[in-house]
């Protein structure tokens, strides 16, 4: 069965958040609204209040990400363009922004957001049409992108984090994507591609891992995740609707992350393998905060299904990203 429609709000009138999963763009999320069990002080929500704010962008010659995140005491920003013809990385961005000046996120996924710097700018904007729209500056890496509107409604996944409070997350299925990448080797066209974002917010522990796999096109996508979150947010898009999945299993050998990963939820709705063709790796060991982070990017082959006893789709070098990341934040 599909997912219900999603609320104008995340918080009932008795202040509890409304777990669960659903179809849909939900408004404004502000979590100072928040009741026992789940509330805190404004100054842990300070230090614990994440959000990001990632984009991802594909076509037949190069796969693209951005991200800008605010980890409440800092900020943060990173974006890659990896030619899928020869496997080359053909640029690595990435700047720590200064508290409170650099980064400002939306806080719904409707929003925009931004980062900037003396040397580079991001800026994630959406539009009343129900289209985004993508445009970066820095160092050996421009993009001016546009994508959506889409045939397929967003997921709206909200839950418990334990050790944290709560958390929510927006993720969209596979748009229509048109624009244009500029690195130092030539120019990509974006157009006849596809895009996809995701949004989140929530309250997280201090120590936060997670394993999580996306990839899309127009017609088929999924969202997995295991880890700090649950399988609150395993989702499916097909035939214009999103369904949920349950949770799943990621098992890839992490002394060799460029070789085959399997996937796979306990629903028996859906089996992949992921086959890496290159990755993004960026791991940091401050005085106050360590990230270990890599994000392989390839193409998934298997099956999925909407439910047991629908037939099975085949899923065929489908070009996505799997990613391995663990922070102390």
């Amino acid at each position: 069965m599909s997912l219900p429609a999603a609320p104008a709000s995340l918080l009932g009138p008795d202040g509890q958040p409304l777990f669960g999963r659903y179809a849909g763009q939900v408004g404004h999320i502000d979590w100072s609204k928040l009741a026992a069990p789940f509330a805190r002080s404004r100054f842990w929500r300070r230090f614990h209040h994440k959000r990001w704010h990632y984009v991802a962008l594909c076509t037949e010659q190069v796969f693209c990400a951005v991200a800008i995140v605010d980890l409440g005491w800092t900020s943060t920003a990173f974006a890659y363009a990896f030619d899928r013809n020869d496997g080359d990385m053909l640029a690595n961005f990435a700047q720590d922004g200064l508290p409170g000046l650099s980064a400002r996120l939306a806080d719904h996924a409707g929003g925009s957001s931004r980062f900037k710097t003396r040397k580079s700018s991001i800026a994630i904007d959406s539009r009343a049409d129900g289209s985004y729209s993508l445009t970066l500056r820095c160092d050996y890496l421009e993009i001016d992108a546009e994508f959506g509107p889409g045939g397929a409604p967003l997921l709206l996944a909200t839950g418990p984090v334990e050790q944290g409070s709560v958390h929510a997350t927006q993720k969209s299925s596979g748009l229509p994507l048109r624009g244009e990448v500029r690195t130092f080797r030539e120019e990509y066209p974006l157009t006849g591609g596809v895009a996809s974002f995701d949004y989140s917010n929530g309250l997280l522990a201090r120590n936060t891992a997670w394993r999580w796999a996306s990839a899309h096109n127009l017609e088929l996508g999924f969202n997995l995740q295991a880890g700090y979150f649950g399988g609150h947010e395993n989702a499916l898009w097909l035939d214009g609707q999103v369904h949920a999945l349950a949770p799943a299993h990621f098992i890839y050998d992490s002394s060799d992350p460029l070789s085959t990963w399997h996937i796979f939820t306990e629903d028996d709705l859906l089996e992949l393998y992921f086959t890496p063709e290159g990755a993004r790796r960026d791991d940091k060991n401050l005085v106050v905060a360590a990230s270990r982070y890599l994000q392989p990017i390839g193409t998934f082959t298997g099956w999925v299904r909407s439910a047991p006893d629908q037939p099975k789709r085949m899923v065929t070098q489908m070009m996505g990203v799997t990613e391995d990341h663990a922070s102390r934040w």
